[in-house]
């Protein structure tokens, strides 16, 4: 005796396409969700940039007395990608 709403053991077997499965998924947000968002990670992106290189001229004359394969340019570069990296997130979650 077979339940007619269970699904067979041949159809488990077989995954599902994926075009549907992204399909079932796409839940749309709200503008004020969006905006949230979008706000955090802007400011997070403006934080983490003004607080790495605030941090990084307090401490100026320590990197370049370490003698590091990462001198005071690199790590500029390193924060300011974080910080551009975050402020895209950010306009990213407010058009998508």
């Amino acid at each position: 005796m077979t339940d007619s709403t269970s699904p067979t053991v041949q159809a488990l077997s077989r995954p599902e396409p994926l075009q549907q499965v992204l399909a079932q998924d796409k839940i749309d947000d709200c503008m004020p969700c969006r905006i949230t968002g979008a706000a955090a990670f802007l400011g997070l992106g403006a934080y983490s940039y003004f607080s790495g290189h605030s941090q990084l001229k307090a401490q100026q004359a320590k990197i370049l007395a370490s003698k590091s394969m990462f001198g005071l340019k690199s790590r500029q570069a390193g924060v300011t990608g974080i910080a551009l990296t975050l402020a895209g997130m950010g306009f990213w979650r407010l058009v998508n």
